[in-house]
């Protein structure tokens, strides 16, 4: 076995259906592939109809299964709600809510103007409160066990310079998490946590290091192991937690980063060398 291997037993998430935000790419996508090889029922859930039809037959070729694309603004309470309706509507249930979506740009901070923060705080932050808030009323009204997983960052705990809108928002649905897991659990809701290190996505590479800055400023450097993150060892460990397997673990975060975070707390507080034209450049690509 290796850790590009899947972990769990086939049948580990059988019967399950489970709803993904920022599903139909990067993690997101990488993590619904691995729970349909498990058993699961999969509803992948972004703002671009056509990516998720996409990924969603893709997904399906790949895994078998069954895949639910459903459009939705995440951070728009009302659309969050009708999407959750529609779900149930179609799959019949939902057991977990896997909170990944995500925005974020690299920006010295006195760069940014509020709307560009509350971009991100939106989509982060109350995303993950919209989604929260309607699955988890759904299931304490039904009298239904629940499940959520929640993907923060390695700075929630800590803040980082560059990236205070994401830093502000992950700490946000740390604390959620944290928070949920005590107040819910009489209602057999459990809350948990993964913030991982440096995964490679396209998505996310290609905002935060643009450029030559992925070679300048390459992640694995950074990292004890040596190398950045495989999307199964991420998938591996998200499926666990949303499996019966980890029934007893609430209100955690679990770090997954080669020991990144230990070696040095603030993921891009190193951004100091970046010259001042370089960032000139960065921001003419972020407001394109």
């Amino acid at each position: 076995m290796k850790y590009t291997d899947g972990m769990l037993r086939k049948d580990a998430l059988s019967g399950q259906v489970i709803l993904v935000t920022g599903g139909g790419t990067g993690l997101g996508k990488s993590m619904s592939g691995y729970f349909l090889d498990l058993g699961a029922k999969v509803v992948i859930v972004s703002r671009k109809r056509e990516v998720l039809e996409e990924a969603a037959t893709e997904l399906m070729e790949r895994h078998g299964g069954e895949v639910i694309p459903l459009a939705c603004d995440i951070s728009n309470a009302e659309e969050v709600e009708r999407m959750f309706e529609k779900t149930i509507e179609r799959a019949g249930k939902v057991d977990s809510v896997l909170n990944n979506a995500a925005a974020n740009f690299i920006s010295p901070t006195e760069r940014l103007s509020t709307r560009a923060f509350r971009v991100i705080v939106d989509i982060v932050l109350m995303g993950t409160v919209n989604m929260t808030l309607t699955a988890g009323k759904y299931w304490i009204a039904n009298g239904l066990p629940g499940n959520f997983l929640n993907i923060v960052t390695t700075y929630a705990s800590t803040g980082s310079g560059y990236v205070v809108p994401s830093a502000a928002a992950k700490a946000g649905v740390l604390a959620i998490t944290r928070s949920l897991a005590v107040e819910w659990a009489k209602y057999s809701i459990r809350s948990n946590a993964i913030a991982p290190g440096p995964f490679p996505t396209e998505g996310a590479w290609s905002r935060l290091l643009p450029g030559n800055l992925a070679e300048e400023f390459d992640p694995a450097k950074k990292v004890p192991v040596g190398r950045v993150g495989d999307h199964q060892e991420l998938a591996n460990l998200a499926a666990y937690l949303l499996s019966d397997f980890s029934a007893f673990i609430n209100g955690e975060v679990i770090t997954i980063d080669g020991g990144e975070w230990l070696k040095g707390a603030g993921e891009f507080n190193g951004f100091d060398a970046v010259p001042k034209a370089l960032w000139d450049k960065l921001d003419e690509r972020r407001k394109k």
